[in-house]
């Protein structure tokens, strides 16, 4: 069997800014994406903590300090909402059992 597990967490990032004009995704800062083992254009989920709004996107590399949220999703987010940041992988069950997520808490 395989279960989907919470691979990464960036846990009440801030939001930096907000694009609407921009083709889709969420920027961030490529330091904290390599510290969480997320790829750009990876697939993540997006909880806003400060308005309950939730969405799923891909990334792109930011520069230090970046959370931008760009395209349709812009509107689910405003600058300086909590946001959490989280990544799934796919493991067999004896995997799954042992795997320990990387967690960052802000």
């Amino acid at each position: 069997m395989t279960r989907e597990m919470l691979k990464s967490k960036l846990h009440r990032v801030k939001a930096t800014r907000t694009d609407i004009n921009y083709n889709g995704s969420i920027t961030i800062d490529k330091k904290l994406c390599l510290k969480t083992d997320i790829l750009e254009n990876e697939k993540v989920d997006i909880y806003n903590i400060s308005n309950g709004e939730r969405f799923s996107t891909y990334v792109i590399y930011g520069k230090k300090g970046e959370i931008g949220v760009n395209g349709a999703a812009a509107r689910l987010v405003q600058k300086g909402d909590s946001l959490i940041i989280v990544s799934y992988v796919l493991l067999e069950d004896e995997k799954a059992k042992k795997h320990k997520p990387i967690i960052l808490t802000f």
